[in-house]
């Protein structure tokens, strides 16, 4: 019995779940308009069928009305018969007449009041028919109404999205730019790697050739060449300008105590040293003649 009970309760659960998904699934699915014009359609429909119905009832009255016609032609015509019968003295036909009549009269008296009930249904058709066809028309002009409304603020949220952004078709063109805007950064940096790799000479230049490895030496062996020609030049400025600024330092103090009031000369930079020879190295120079030679 529990467990019967624990299923039970699942397949509740289950059918809870489901009919809550569906409805929230519909819910999203459904649009109003439709629905609206839904609801007019069927309201016309059953317009049409009232209608339908009064037409029935008047067609089933118009019936009635010529059979009761009929019936009290047949009566008056009995009624004749039987006078002239009488007359000619002829009572026992007179008295058949009279009794057909008097059928004829009772079919009459029923379909007078079969008659009666259906122009009392067909008075209550037509009443419900034009009433129905009152709420109709109002539903129809609400209906338009509510529909312009909805489609005015379904205009309006959509172009609210589309400023903020955050609607579907401008989501997927903001994602394009920010992809586009990543491989372009991605490029540029790419191509900046890429420079500073043959700049380095990382990455051989195929148009310019390869460098081999005499070539990077021989580039190097350049280079130390000419830190080595600034390194003489700059101890060789060091070299002759220090005796310089002393002797310019002890003639100023001499005449500084001679001539306190006097105004102190301006500093004049020392001249440049000469520039020293560059060393060659010893691969680059020239080989020294042999005994013997030349």
């Amino acid at each position: 019995m529990k467990g019967t009970a624990a299923r039970m309760g699942v397949m509740k659960r289950v059918s809870l779940v489901f009919k809550a998904k569906a409805n929230k699934a519909l819910d999203k699915m459904e649009d109003p308009r439709e629905t609206l014009d839904y609801s007019y359609q069927r309201q016309l429909e059953l317009l049409t069928k009232v209608r339908r119905g009064v037409a029935d009832v008047a067609t089933s009255r118009k019936r009635v009305e010529l059979q009761m016609n009929q019936l009290q032609q047949q009566a008056n015509k009995l009624e004749d018969q039987a006078r002239k019968a009488l007359g000619m003295g002829r009572e026992d036909l007179a008295r058949a007449a009279l009794e057909r009549k008097a059928s004829a009269q009772s079919q009459l008296n029923d379909l007078q009041a079969q008659y009666a009930q259906l122009q009392a249904e067909e008075e209550k058709l037509t009443v419900a028919s034009q009433r129905l066809q009152s709420k109709v028309d109002a539903f129809r002009t609400r209906k338009e109404t509510i529909k312009a409304t909805y489609t005015a603020a379904e205009a309006q949220t959509r172009i609210n999205e589309a400023f903020s952004g955050i609607s579907e078709e401008m989501g997927d063109v903001g994602m394009a730019i920010q992809r586009a805007e990543d491989k372009t950064a991605q490029m540029q940096a790419r191509a900046g790697a890429i420079d500073e790799l043959m700049a380095s000479g990382a990455l051989d230049d195929a148009v310019g050739g390869n460098r081999d490895d005499i070539q990077n030496e021989l580039d190097m062996m350049s280079a130390s060449s000419d830190v080595e020609r600034e390194l003489s030049r700059l101890k060789g400025e060091i070299t002759s300008g220090a005796p310089k600024q002393l002797e310019g330092a002890a003639n100023g103090n001499s005449q500084a105590a001679q001539a306190p009031q006097d105004q102190a000369a301006p500093y004049a930079p020392p001249p440049p040293a000469p520039t020293q020879p560059a060393s060659i190295p010893a691969s680059d120079r020239p080989a020294e003649p042999q005994d013997g030679e030349g």
